[in-house]
Formats: structure tokens, C-alpha cells, sequence
């Protein structure tokens, strides 16, 4: 599972950031994908193009909790089709998991929420103040939370200075329960980074 700062993504060198319709969504982490892993750390992609997303399958409540927690900061906006690509690319290779799209989704809310990034960051003085932290206290923090470590993407903003951008945390089969990384991708952040306001 990816999530993002949002700050960090509307601050990314030479990319601006659109709000959803709704406006401008809370300050937190934002889920960017779930999906299912081989232990080697690559995954399977568009697994099944009979099955497309189907924007019926989710009710008006529900499009507005994924808007909340779940939504994309790419310009145009670009609103449903974000989550299309989320479950046509990913969801349906899951499918053996999850026995729908909105049973997908809800996993993905469920466990943004589990996984309470944001305040297991401010439990540890940890705040989004534009600030410079050292990244082994931000993993630490986030592994009293969520039980493991989770792997750390950072990105650069207009002055080059290196941003907490995204975290993975892997789960279980079952889609449900955080688990130790069997692989992580190579860091590209230095040993102390921003913590971009939003």
C-alpha cells in the first residue's frame, strides 16, 4: 500500500496540484494505491479487462469518502478516472481478495485509517511545519503505529530540498493486516527531510 503527503506532491519540483472538486482535502496522508506484491518486490498489473470500473458499483457516500481519502492531485483534475486506473491496473489483481470494487476500496480506507500515519508522526513531535526531520525518527514513529517499518519515497521541491513524498507499507493476503516488507525498493531520500505544510 502507497499513501502520499500531499504537500510534498503539490510542492514536487516543476508539478502543480489540483484539488477535487470537493476543495481542498484535509491535512494527511492520502492513499495512492493497493495492490498485491510478489515477494521479489515487482507486481502483476491489469489482470483481468473483463471486469473495468464501474462507477455504479459505488454509491454517493462512498465516492465522497474515497474523494476525502483517496483522491488524486493531478491537473486537470481528473476526479473517477483516478480510481479507474487504480482498480483496472491493480483491483483486478486481487480479485481472489476483494469480491468487488468497493470491497477493494474499503480495504484501502480501512486500512489509511489503521495505519494513522499522521498521528503516529505527531505523537513523536513529528508536525507538517516545513521542518527538517531525521528519517530514522520518522520510520520509528510510523513502526509504533503500524507494528513494522515502512519504506520512505522522497521527492524534490523547487529549492532541491528532499521532501517526505510517499510510504509503503505492505499487507497481508487478506488484505487486511500491516506485515514486514519482504522487499523494499532502494531509498532515494536523504537522511534528513521536510515535512512539506499543506
Amino acid at each position: 500500500m502507497k499513501m502520499q503527503w500531499p504537500g510534498a506532491y503539490c510542492d514536487t519540483k516543476g508539478r502543480k496540484c489540483c484539488y477535487p472538486n470537493t476543495g481542498k482535502p484535509t491535512t494527511d496522508f492520502h492513499i495512492h494505491g493497493l495492490w498485491p506484491n510478489y515477494n521479489d518486490g515487482s507486481y502483476p498489473s491489469s489482470c483481468d479487462s473483463s471486469n473495468p470500473f464501474d462507477v455504479s458499483e459505488l454509491d454517493d457516500d462512498f465516492q465522497d469518502k474515497l474523494t476525502a481519502e483517496w483522491p488524486s492531485f493531478k491537473c486537470p483534475s481528473i476526479g473517477t478516472k483516478f480510481w479507474a486506473h487504480e482498480w483496472n491496473k491493480h483491483g483486478t489483481c486481487a480479485q481472489s481478495v476483494f469480491k468487488n470494487q468497493r470491497d477493494y476500496f474499503q480495504a484501502g480506507l480501512d486500512l489509511k485509517e489503521k495505519a494513522n500515519l499522521l498521528q503516529a508522526l505527531d505523537n513523536s513531535n513529528i508536525i507538517p511545519n516545513d521542518k527538517f526531520y531525521n528519517v530514522e525518527d520518522i520510520k520509528e514513529a510510523m513502526k509504533t503505529e503500524i507494528g513494522f517499518y515502512p519504506w520512505l519515497e522522497c521527492n524534490k521541491d523547487l529549492k532541491g530540498n528532499s521532501q517526505m513524498y510517499q510510504v509503503y507499507v505492505c499487507v497481508d493476503k487478506n488484505g487486511k493486516d500491516f506485515i514486514e516488507c519482504p522487499v523494499l525498493p532502494h531509498g532515494n531520500c536523504a537522511s534528513r527531510v521536510q515535512f512539506a505544510e499543506f
